[in-house]
C-alpha cells in the first residue's frame, strides 16, 4: 500500500462521525441545525414561559399564537380551530401546505401541559445543558422540533415539494369530549397523510435510543352495583343477599383472575366507593360515601381505566368484563359502562419500516441503532388517532425526564439531535415517489 493511500485512509477515519451515511443535503441540514440551536432553545423558552395548562384556555391560545407566528413564517396556511363552548377547551392550531408532489406528512404536537396555573410550577430555567419548566419535555420541545425540522428542509429548498399538515392540539393532556369533535381535524389529516409523525419526547435508557412504533389505547370504565339495603343481621340470607360491596368485590376479583394476563393488556381501578349513600362525579374523579357496619350496603361505584394494544384486544376485554358483571350474587345487580378514549397505535409492518429508517438515520448521526420500544413503557398520545389510517412513528422529540412532575427537565443537547433526526427522516421519506 502506498503512503498516499495510507494518508487518504487516515483522513477518511478522521472525518466527523456525523458525516458518514448522510448525503450532501442531509449534511447541510445537520450543519444548519447546529448553527441555529440557540434560536431553537430561545423559542422553547418563550413558550415554556407561558403557562398553558389544558384548562387555562387563554394560556393555550397564547402558546398557539407563538407557534402560529412560526408556521406563518414557514409559509404554511395556519388556522385556529375553536371547540364548542360547552367543551371547555381552547381549541387547536393547524398549519397546512398541501401542495407538492412528494409523500404527505402530518406532524403532531400539543400546546397544553398538565400544569395549571394553581400548581405553582412556572417558568423556564437553564443550568448549562439542562432546562426545567412546565412542558419543557412534554411537549413544548417537541413543538420546537417540528418548526426547526421544517426550517432545515426549507434551507435546502426541499420544503416546497413536501405536502405537510402541522397539528398542534390544545387539549392532549385532558382531552375534550366527544372525541369525534375534538379530534375531527386530526383524524382527517391522518386519512390524508402518507405518514404520521408524533413529536413527544424520545426515549433513551440502557445506553440505547428507542423508537416508538406502538402505543396502547387509553379508555375508562365505570362499574355500578346495586344491592338490597337491610339490617346486617340478614346479610347472606335468601331474603337479603350479598349486598353491593360483596358483589363489587366478586367482580373485581374475577377481573383479576380471569381477564388479567394477556400481553399488553392492563386495567386499573382508580377509585371505589360503597355504602348506603354514594355520590361520585367521574368528571372530577371524586365523591363521597356513607355507610354503617350494621347496614347492608346498597350501592358501590368503581371508576377504572384500561389500555390495550389493538381494537380487537379492547373489544375482547370489554366482552369478558361484561360477562363477569352479568353473573350477579343474590339480590344484586351490576352494570358496566365503557367510555370512549384514545385508540391504540398498533405495531404494524409500515410502522416498523419507519423504525428501520429512523434507526439508520440515528446511526448516520453517530449514535447506535434504535430498538423497538415496548408499548408498556409509554402512554397514549394524539398520534394514535392517525395511526389507523397511515404509517406512523412517535417519540421524535428531544430527551427529557420527569414529565408530569415538578421535576420535569430537558437535555438541551438533545434538541438539535431530535431536529436532525426529524428533518432527515422527512427528507428521506419524501424522496420515495412510489
Amino acid at each position: 500500500m502506498s503512503y498516499k493511500i495510507v494518508a487518504l485512509f487516515i483522513v477518511f477515519l478522521a472525518l466527523p462521525v456525523a458525516a458518514k451515511g448522510l448525503d450532501a443535503n442531509e449534511q447541510r441540514m445537520a450543519d444548519w441545525i447546529d448553527a441555529h440551536a440557540e434560536e431553537a432553545i430561545a423559542l422553547l423558552e418563550e413558550t415554556v414561559n407561558i403557562s398553558s395548562g389544558t384548562m387555562n384556555r387563554d394560556g393555550v391560545r397564547a402558546v398557539g399564537r407563538v407557534m402560529q407566528r412560526e408556521l406563518d413564517a414557514l409559509g404554511l396556511a395556519s388556522e385556529w380551530i375553536d371547540m364548542p363552548e360547552e367543551m371547555g377547551r381552547a381549541g387547536h392550531l393547524f398549519g397546512r401546505k398541501v401542495d407538492g408532489s412528494s409523500k404527505k406528512f402530518v406532524l403532531i404536537g400539543h400546546l397544553d401541559t398538565v400544569f395549571e396555573a394553581a400548581d405553582g410550577f412556572e417558568g423556564f430555567a437553564r443550568d448549562g445543558d439542562t432546562a426545567t419548566g412546565p412542558g419543557v419535555d412534554d411537549m413544548k420541545s417537541g413543538n420546537v422540533v417540528i418548526v426547526y425540522a421544517l426550517k432545515a428542509l426549507r434551507h435546502i429548498d426541499a420544503l416546497d415539494d413536501i405536502p405537510v399538515v402541522v397539528a398542534y392540539t390544545g387539549d392532549e393532556e385532558k382531552t375534550g369530549r366527544p372525541l369525534a369533535v375534538s379530534r375531527k381535524e386530526l383524524i382527517d389529516a391522518g386519512k390524508w397523510a402518507d405518514y404520521g409523525l408524533g413529536f413527544e419526547g424520545a426515549v433513551h435508557y440502557e445506553d440505547t435510543d428507542w423508537s416508538t412504533i406502538a402505543r396502547r389505547s387509553s379508555s375508562r370504565w365505570i362499574l355500578t352495583v346495586e344491592g338490597k339495603r337491610a339490617h346486617s343481621s340478614g346479610v347472606f340470607s335468601d331474603n337479603v343477599g350479598a349486598g353491593a360491596i360483596f358483589e363489587v368485590a366478586r367482580i373485581l376479583a374475577a377481573f383479576y383472575d380471569k381477564v388479567r394476563g394477556e400481553e399488553h393488556l392492563t386495567f386499573n381501578v382508580g377509585a371505589i366507593l360503597g355504602g348506603t349513600d354514594v355520590d361520585y362525579d367521574p368528571r372530577q374523579n371524586r365523591g363521597t360515601a356513607f355507610g354503617k357496619t350494621n347496614v347492608v350496603a346498597s350501592k358501590a361505584v368503581v371508576h377504572g381505566g384500561m389500555r390495550t394494544i389493538s381494537l380487537d384486544q379492547l373489544e375482547r376485554t370489554r366482552a369478558a368484563m361484561q360477562a363477569i358483571v352479568a353473573e350477579s350474587l343474590p339480590h344484586t345487580s351490576a352494570t358496566i359502562e365503557f367510555a370512549e378514549g384514545y385508540p391504540p397505535m398498533s405495531p404494524t409492518d409500515g410502522n416498523r419500516r419507519l423504525q428501520v429508517e429512523l434507526s439508520a438515520i440515528n446511526e448516520a448521526l453517530g449514535r447506535g441503532p434504535m430498538k423497538e420500544l415496548d408499548p408498556l413503557k409509554r402512554g397514549a398520545a394524539d398520534v394514535s388517532f392517525v395511526a389507523p389510517y397511515t404509517d406512523a412513528i412517535a417519540g421524535l422529540g428531544a430527551l427529557g425526564e420527569g414529565g408530569h412532575t415538578p421535576n420535569e427537565s430537558l437535555d438541551l443537547g438533545s434538541l438539535p439531535l431530535a431536529i436532525k433526526r426529524a428533518a432527515i427522516l422527512i427528507y428521506r421519506l419524501s424522496q420515495d415517489r412510489e
